[in-house]
This record gives structure tokens, C-alpha cells and sequence, in this order.
């Protein structure tokens, strides 16, 4: 074998860097010495063969800006990967310009993946060492090009080259599979790392940290965060951010609020995109006020209001209801020279939508369109949408036949819309249809659309479709997958067990197939999520079927899915209507003990309950036990109200918790209704229009309902005036009762000698409210008026 000069003559020929302080032209003699380097290595590239010993001797002389020109000027693409793979075994060669370089050759060179890897097979045979940053730049390769697939493999065969990934090899595949949505697998792989004695770094927290956040499970993305820190990396700003985001995608904007002030504290300034976040947290929940009160204190930190915070007070707006100030801000915008886009246009188009002004939403989109904006999806099912909002069918089904021209319509959510409009409308066998037509056409139903029609299905009674739809679904389109994990030997029902399936696939080395099942699970059909059974059990609850809502509470706990407060209140109501009692507060107990905080809606359902069985005492704490559950109670105070009603003193107990509510700005009339009417259930009317009283002198609308409640009590009573006396007030509120009360009230005034003719007093106002009295009023009630109209019409008849 013939070496090159360079190696026949001695090294110490080439100077060392500290001959720079010898030699005033040192940067001009550096220059020529580094280009004699790389011809010397170019020429053994060319001609020696194995490279790698003949190279040994220059790693003196070599840095990592010329280990990058050597492979940005070999013409062979092959001997520049091989170099790149020799050089990089020290680290001071390293550097992320070769990574780009190398990674730049694989994309854009015929058959480069494939010289890549032949190469990596003749190193092997030599016995050259190959790193892990060999198969980094690989696995980089891959992803760019979207081949995830091989991104794994890849990943999968390092062991085959005794080569054990580093943590930024670790990092690459991280984000590869946090990008590709197969969590489960990624932190297999985290613990693994971990195992293997592997410090993950900031960057390896940041990836874990947004994929748990982006896949909604907010609570491990906090344990993460907090699991950072003990391993004492320091949150930077965009740790901060992301996690952020998190909370706020999560509905958890006051969490989010404090980790900001947090993160100021620590001396780590938030930049937009962290206040954009916290700023969207509060509009999407409709915390509007909330959010312009953060903006006045961000501008005082430099923020500048742009187009991304623009859109989200927009949206806020609309969801509160606010259309023309959302309008406003449209508007305002414009002024301000901030040019809307196709995002910004779409929360327009869904506010005008919800407003039902479908007219100005389709005079927008022409808007868009002659700003040389085009459409996309969200923007025209918004509006589709509105018009099923309005039970305009026709027009939302004629507008999703004139987009479906265009190759991105319709999608899984434009039939899923249509779908939902036609159950709302009592439709449901076109609704089924579209269902149907929608994998014929390519488009495959999402957890969503399942959802629409299974509640559908379920409302109009046709329960036994509605559970076998949610079997298809559960099923998906991949039958023989579902079946071989859930009855094969691994036994896998949930997510618990398939964590553990994918670990001990990922452990035994077959990281390739742990990724393929994930990824045919994920292609293969909707998993049911919470809202699909709380559906059921609502279906099975309203059909009086409360052993089979009980049956599939305890089939989606098996799956792995925790129940949320409406399932519990759902499962808790139904129980309650089958005449259960025992068994919803049972229900109600093991709720508050899985440390699922029960909703108002439970409380006041269980409320509700308790008043119609007369346990008035009973709805009463049970709404104590709601307020001391809430921030900023004082429980002396609630302490004091409950030794008032305890005693009986009603009126002060109702008017401590007024004092209360109003004090704090959380008023509700809803419990104070509840008791009204259960005190009127149990037949203590004087204590409930104690409450009706209080209520109105604190100027709160009593509820039709409540009014009724205490007519009927009073007039059972024989308190004739009180019962006419609530009933006028109905009328200055512009309330018209049923007809059935009516006719009570009316018929106790004229079966009583005092009263009777209150009635026909009664009778002219009802008329001047625009009572229809020859609809509301009942044959025995006509009856009694005619017997008594002579004698009511001699003592209004004036004298002479």
C-alpha cells in the first residue's frame, strides 16, 4: 500500500498552534497549514483504503471546521461519510455544522440513505468504533423526510453496531415519537434512559414535558417539570412556556397565572409567546375582563399587542357572548394596519356563526378570498355549522357540496357537523346515512363523530344501536389487532397495561414492532373516550335502565379511564330518579374519595333529590359542604349560618349566605330556589316565603317554578291574598304560568265566600298580560265564573 508524502515525512514538520506567538505571519501560515491538511486527507480519502489508520496521525491538526470543508468538498459522498463517522468519534470535532452538512447530503443525494448504511457496515468490519452522533444525523435524516418509521429502525439497530446512544441521540428519537404521538413509547424510552444511567438534560425534559401536555395530561407534564428541578435543571424560558401553554390548553389558567409570576421571580423573563398563552388561557374560558386586567400589566413589561393577541381577545369575546365588542376589536384592528389571517378569519367566522349571522359569515369569506386568502377547513365548517346551529339543513348540506370540490373537503369534522345537526333535528336515520357514506368516501369517522351519533342514537331511544356502535368503535378497523392484544397472553384492556406492553417490547430490543402496533392502533379506529360513555350512561340512566349505566361505569373504569364529575352526576341522578338514594350518595362518597371535586351541578342535583323527599335540612348542607369546598370561604361564617338553620332561624341563615355571595360577587339563585321549593315540598310555606321575600327585597328574580311552588302551598294553606299577592308578581315580571296553576288559584278565589270575586279582579290582569283565558282556562273554572259572573257584575255596576 503506497501512503501519501505527508506520511513520509515527520509530523513534527507541521507546527503546532502555539507557534502563533513565534511568528508574526501565523494567520496566513495557519491558513496554508490547514489547506495542506486537508489535501493530505483528501488524498488519502482518494487512495487508502481503510482510511482510518492513516488518518490517526492528523488528529493533531484537524478541528472541526476543517473535518466540515473535508466533507463539504468531497465529491464521493460515500468517503465524506465515512470521514465525518471517523472524525466525529472525538468530541472536540464535533460540531453542528457537519451534523448539517451530512444531514443536508442524505436529503439531497440519489441512494444517500443507502451509501450511508453500507458505509456503517464496512466501518463495522474494520472494528472502527462508530458513535452514537453517526446514527443522530441518520435519525435526523429520516425525520426530516416524514420516514418515522425508519427513524426507529434506525434507533432499533444501534446495538447491532455496539454503538449505545448518547442523550442527544436519545433527544432525536424523543421528539421523532413525541412529534408521531406514541407517547407510551417515548417514555419507554425516557425510563430506559434513566436505567441506563443516562442524566437527561434540559432539552430531553422540554420534548417529554410538551408531548404530555399536547396529549392532555397536564398533571404528568407538572410532574415532569417538577422532576426537572430536583435533578437541578433550571426551568429556562421555554420550559416555562411550554408548560404554560399546557395549563391554559387544560383550562387551568390561574395554575398558569402563578407558575408566570413564578417564572418572573426566578429571574426569567416571559416573552410573547408565554403571554400570548396566558393571555389565550383566559379568553378561551371566557375570562375575558380577566384578560384585558393581564394585558394593561404586560404592556407595563414591554408587551405589543399583534395579531395572535388580537385573535385571542376576539375569541374570547365570542364565546362571552360579547359579539359586538368582539366586532369592535375586528374592527379596531384594522386601524391599527394588523392584517388578519386565515386563523383570525376563522374565529370571526365561528363567532357570526354562534350569533347566528350566517349572512355576514358568508359575506366574510368573499372578504377572504379578495384578500387572496384561502378558505381552509375550519373556516368553512364554522359556517356549515351555523347554519345546522339555525336548522338551516339545506344550506349547510348545499355548501358542503360546493366545497367538496377542493381536495382537503369534506372533513371528518364537516360530517361530523352535519351529523350532529341532523341528530339535533330528530334525524337520525340521515344522520346514519352520511355516518355510513363517510369511509366509502375515504374519510374516517373521528371520536367525535362516534360521539354525535351514539348520542344521537341514544336520545332517540335507540339505545341498542347506540351500544352496538359503541362496540364498532371500541373494535375500530383493525378487528384482529384488538382481539390479539386483548385476548392474547399480554391480556391488554387499558392504557396501564399497554404502557407495559410497549416497555417490555421496547426492553426486549424489538423498539420497530412496540412502534407498529402503537401506530396501527393509532390508524386503526377511535378509542372510546370519557364523553363516549358518559353519553351511554346517560342513555341507559334516561331509559330507566340503571343497572346497565352502572354496568358501563365499571367497564370504562377497567379500561383505564378515570370518570369525571359529569359522569359521576349523571350515574348519581340516575340513581336518584330509579328511587336509590342510598346508592347515589354511595356513588357521591366514592367520588369526593378518587379525588374527583364534584361540580355545582352535582351538589344542587343532589339538592334537588333531597327536597323532593322533604330532607330539606339535608339540601342545605349539602350546599355548605359545596361552599367550604371553594376558595376564599370563611367557615366561620358558614359555621354561623349553619347554627341558624340548625335552629330554625331560616331567614337569618339565607340572609347570611346572601351577605356572603354578594360580598364575594358569586351569587347563584339556584339553591335558594331548591330550598324554596323543598320547604314547600315539606309543607313549611311560611319559611319558604320567607326566602321569596328576602329574595325580593334584594331585588333577585324569583323563578317562575318557585312562584308556582308557593301559589299552590298557600292556597292548600287557604292563604288566599299571599298566593294573589305572589301571583301579581309573576305578572309585573312578565312570567305566564301554566296553565294548570292558574286554574287552582283561580278556583280557590271563587270557591271561597270572602275571596271570590278577587278572581274576576284577577281575571282582567291576567287579560291585560295577554293571557289567552279562553286557552288557559278549565271547563269546572268557566263553570264557577259563570255562576258567580252576576253576582260579581251587580257590585261593580255603578249606582243609577
Amino acid at each position: 500500500m503506497k501512503l501519501p508524502s505527508l506520511f513520509v515525512r515527520p509530523i513534527a514538520r507541521f507546527h503546532s498552534k502555539t507557534s502563533k506567538f513565534l511568528s508574526p505571519n501565523f494567520s496566513s501560515f495557519s491558513c496554508l497549514q490547514d489547506f495542506s491538511v486537508s489535501n493530505e486527507i483528501h488524498s488519502i480519502l482518494d487512495t487508502v483504503n481503510p482510511m482510518e489508520p492513516a488518518l490517526e496521525p492528523l488528529l493533531p491538526f484537524l478541528s472541526s471546521g476543517i473535518v466540515t470543508s473535508i466533507i463539504q468538498d468531497q465529491p464521493n459522498p460515500q468517503l465524506g461519510f465515512r470521514f465525518f463517522i471517523w472524525a466525529i468519534q472525538r468530541k472536540r470535532l464535533r460540531c453542528s455544522a457537519s451534523d448539517k452538512l451530512v444531514v443536508d447530503m442524505l436529503l439531497r443525494k440519489d441512494n444517500a440513505f443507502d451509501m450511508y448504511w453500507q458505509t456503517l457496515e464496512e466501518i463495522k468490519k474494520c472494528g472502527v468504533l462508530i458513535v452514537s452522533d453517526a446514527f443522530k444525523v441518520l435519525i435526523s435524516g429520516y425525520s426530516k423526510l416524514g420516514l418515522d418509521e425508519k427513524a426507529v429502525e434506525c434507533f432499533g439497530k444501534m446495538k447491532d453496531f455496539d454503538c449505545k446512544p448518547d442523550v442527544f441521540t436519545y433527544n432525536t428519537i424523543l421528539y421523532v415519537m413525541i412529534r408521531k404521538k406514541v407517547l407510551l413509547l417515548a417514555l419507554a424510552v425516557y425510563n430506559q434512559m434513566l436505567k441506563n444511567n443516562y442524566k437527561p438534560n434540559r432539552a430531553t425534559f422540554g420534548i417529554l414535558i410538551d408531548g404530555l401536555c399536547k396529549n392532555g395530561k397536564t398533571e404528568d407534564a407538572l410532574n415532569m417539570f417538577d422532576e426537572m428541578t430536583r435533578r437541578g435543571i433550571e426551568p429556562n424560558r421555554s420550559s416555562y412556556t411550554i408548560i404554560i401553554s399546557g395549563l391554559c390548553q387544560a383550562d387551568r389558567a390561574d395554575d398558569a397565572c402563578r407558575l408566570l409570576n413564578k417564572m418572573k421571580g426566578s429571574g426569567c423573563s416571559p416573552d410573547f409567546v408565554a403571554y400570548n398563552a396566558l393571555l389565550n388561557g383566559f379568553c378561551q374560558l371566557g375570562r375575558v375582563d380577566e384578560a384585558f386586567a393581564l394585558l394593561r400589566s404586560f404592556q407595563k413589561d414591554g408587551y405589543v399587542l399583534g395579531l395572535r393577541g388580537y385573535s385571542s381577545f376576539i375569541n374570547g369575546l365570542f364565546r362571552a357572548r360579547r359579539f359586538k365588542e368582539a366586532y369592535a376589536w375586528y374592527t379596531k384592528m384594522s386601524e391599527e394596519n394588523v392584517k388578519p389571517d386565515v386563523v383570525l378569519y376563522a374565529i370571526m367566522l365561528r363567532g357570526l356563526s354562534v350569533a347566528g349571522r350566517v349572512e355576514d359569515a358568508m359575506k366574510l369569506l368573499s372578504e377572504m378570498t379578495e384578500r387572496g386568502l384561502v378558505p381552509d377547513t375550519y373556516c368553512y365548517n364554522a359556517v356549515i355549522k351555523g347554519f345546522c346551529d339555525i336548522g338551516l339543513l339545506d344550506q349547510a348540506w348545499s355548501l358542503q357540496l360546493e366545497i367538496s370540490s377542493y381536495d382537503c373537503f369534506p372533513n371528518a369534522c364537516t360530517y361530523t357537523i352535519l351529523i350532529s345537526g341532523m341528530c339535533q333535528n330528530g334525524l337520525v336515520r340521515e344522520a346514519q346515512q352520511i355516518f355510513n357514506e363517510m369511509e366509502k368516501l375515504g374519510c374516517f369517522p373521528s371520536v367525535v363523530t362516534f360521539n354525535a351519533l351514539i348520542d344521537g342514537l341514544s336520545k332517540a331511544g335507540q339505545l341498542e344501536k347506540a351500544h352496538l356502535l359503541f362496540y364498532k368503535m371500541e373494535i375500530g378497523r383493525n378487528p384482529s389487532l384488538f382481539l390479539r392484544l386483548s385476548h392474547g397472553s399480554s391480556g391488554v384492556l387499558d392504557s396501564s397495561s399497554l404502557q407495559t406492553m410497549v416497555e417490555q417490547i421496547y426492553e426486549s430490543g424489538r423498539i420497530l414492532k412496540a412502534y407498529r402496533i402503537l401506530m396501527q392502533l393509532a390508524d386503526g379506529g377511535n378509542v372510546p373516550d370519557i364523553f363516549t360513555y358518559n353519553i351511554l350512561i346517560h342513555g341507559f340512566c334516561k331509559a330507566g335502565n340503571i343497572n346497565g349505566a352502572f354496568k358501563v361505569f365499571k367497564e370504562l373504569q377497567i379500561k383505564g379511564l378515570s370518570p369525571d364529575s359529569v359522569t359521576y352526576g349523571t350515574l348519581i341522578n340516575g340513581f336518584q330518579m330509579a328511587g336509590r338514594e342510598e346508592d347515589a350518595f354511595r356513588i357521591f362518597d366514592q367520588m369526593v374519595k378518587n379525588g374527583c371535586k364534584p361540580s355545582v351541578a352535582v351538589y344542587r342535583s343532589l339538592m334537588t333529590w333531597s327536597c323532593r323527599r322533604r330532607k330539606v335540612s339535608l339540601a342545605f348542607n349539602l350546599w355548605l359542604m359545596y361552599l367550604r369546598s371553594l376558595p376564599g370561604r370563611q367557615d366561620t361564617v358558614i359555621k354561623e349560618v349553619e347554627k341558624y338553620f340548625d335552629e330554625g332561624q331560616v331567614e337569618r341563615a339565607v340572609r347570611g349566605l346572601l351577605e356572603m355571595d354578594f360580598k364575594l360577587n358569586n351569587f347563584s339563585v339556584a339553591p335558594y330556589t331548591i330550598w324554596l321549593i323543598g320547604l314547600c315540598h315539606a309543607g313549611r310555606v311560611e319559611e319558604a316565603l320567607k326566602i321569596f321575600y328576602i329574595l325580593e327585597e334584594c331585588n333577585v328574580i324569583v323563578s317562575p317554578p318557585s312562584c308556582v311552588m308557593l301559589i299552590g302551598g298557600l292556597c292548600e294553606e287557604g292563604n288566599l291574598d299571599l298566593a294573589v299577592d305572589v301571583f301579581l308578581y309573576t305578572l309585573e315580571q312578565g312570567f305566564k304560568l301554566m296553565p294548570r296553576i292558574c286554574n287552582h288559584l283561580l278556583r280557590s278565589l271563587l270557591r271561597s265566600k270572602d275571596k271570590r270575586m278577587h278572581a274576576f279582579g284577577l281575571l282582567s290582569k291576567m287579560k291585560s298580560q295577554r293571557y289567552d283565558l279562553d286557552a288557559y282556562l278549565h271547563q269546572t273554572t268557566k263553570s264557577l265564573l259563570y255562576r258567580h259572573w252576576d253576582t260579581w257584575k251587580m257590585e261593580n255596576v255603578a249606582p243609577g
